[in-house]
């Protein structure tokens, strides 16, 4: 059933104008009643029968082959991400166990030292933080005093949000969009893995907007996202949030910066001198 539904949430996603003419039927042929490409013009695009992409996206075909996965992948448009969450749900990729997750590389926990006044932590596939450094502590909160599954990045969201940070006018929801993005991402690699079902179920129920980036099976690259934090002591902060993955890892880098020679930035490097 996730296959089917991924493959039908990119089928929508995409616009008629965005594909060869070729490939489209003529508007007076039959109106379009529904949004994005219609299955025969996909299966034309992927070179496969209407009727078996028909099936692919009523969960009753067998799995597609590595081949026609690429041919959808290039049909559909996916991005190199979508391309192995694709390949995941077909099975064409092993499940990850537990036994594949590693404890935080020495090099990483170095990584975090070494950069000094930048925040910065290490968060999981669940979204769980494993590892941060000084300045990211005392920017966010005192990550070492919160139990140990109260320390992820959603649950910390639902829990400061409002009160420390909070998304700058027109990004309102782009955190837990991503967050459901990450979320999806690790469930096809773990689909064996309850906890992260867990998680899923308990913030779907608290954010509408983690609802509909779970529904769309969103699975895009992570943007660099905006931030307004509100901290005690250094008033308001207009941050980056970037984040990088860490290759042969789950682990994701999370770094927060400020446009230089900003107040923020001001802040930032004040910030660090006391957490050093």
């Amino acid at each position: 059933m996730e296959l089917a539904d991924f493959l039908r949430r990119r089928r929508e996603a995409l616009r008629p104008d965005q594909m060869p003419a070729t490939a489209i039927h003529p508007p007076g042929r039959r109106a379009r009643r529904t949004p994005g490409l219609r299955r025969e013009e996909v299966a034309a695009l992927a070179g496969v029968s209407t009727s078996y992409y028909e099936r692919l996206e009523q969960a009753r075909a067998p799995r597609p082959s590595p081949q026609v996965l690429a041919a959808l992948g290039t049909a559909l448009r996916l991005t190199a991400v979508e391309r192995e969450h694709l390949a995941r749900l077909a099975g064409q990729a092993p499940p990850g166990t537990d036994a594949d997750r590693v404890p935080v590389p020495a090099d990483a926990h170095r990584l975090l030292d070494r950069l000094g006044p930048v925040p910065a932590y290490l968060a999981d596939e669940r979204q769980d933080i494993v590892a941060w450094n000084g300045a990211a502590a005392a920017l966010i909160t005192d990550f070492g005093l919160l139990p140990a599954k109260e320390r992820n990045t959603v649950r910390l969201s639902i829990r400061l949000g409002g009160t420390l940070c909070s998304a700058p006018a027109g990004a309102e929801g782009e955190f837990a969009r991503q967050s459901a993005a990450q979320l999806r991402t690790a469930s096809a690699r773990y689909p064996a893995n309850r906890v992260l079902g867990e998680l899923v179920n308990e913030f779907a129920a608290h954010s509408p907007d983690f609802a509909a980036g779970w529904r769309d099976h969103d699975v895009r690259p992570i943007p660099t996202l905006r931030k307004h934090l509100r901290h005690p002591e250094l008033d308001d902060l207009d941050l980056d949030c970037q984040t990088l993955l860490l290759p042969g890892t789950d682990l994701r880098l999370v770094m927060y910066t400020a446009e230089p020679g900003s107040s923020s930035a001001a802040a930032l490097a004040l910030l660090g001198t006391r957490s050093a």
